[in-house]
C-alpha cells in the first residue's frame, strides 16, 4: 500500500508538478472548490466525488472508478421527445 499524503503534502506535490488546484480539477473532472476543501481540511472525502478526489490526491486509500460523465443528463421527457 502506498504511503498516504497529508493535505499539506498533497498541495506540495501539486506545486512540484506546477499544477494549480483548478488545473488538477479540470484534468480529473472534479469540482475545484471540493479539491480546495479537501486540501484545507474542511472535507474528509468520505463518499462520492469527495472520496474520488481524496484518492486521486493521495490523501486517502481507496478505489476510484472511471470519471463520471460531465454535462446535463437527459430527463425522461427529453429522451421520449428525442426518439
Amino acid at each position: 500500500m502506498p504511503t498516504l499524503l497529508t493535505p499539506e503534502q498533497a498541495r506540495a506535490a501539486l506545486d512540484r508538478e506546477g499544477k494549480s488546484i483548478a488545473m488538477f480539477s479540470r484534468e480529473n473532472r472534479l469540482n475545484k472548490n471540493l479539491v480546495s476543501d479537501l486540501l484545507n481540511g474542511r472535507k474528509k472525502g468520505l463518499r462520492g466525488e469527495a472520496h474520488r478526489a481524496a484518492v486521486l490526491l493521495g490523501i486517502k486509500d481507496g478505489v476510484v472508478n472511471e470519471a463520471p460523465p460531465r454535462g446535463r443528463r437527459k430527463t425522461d421527457a427529453e429522451a421520449v421527445v428525442a426518439n
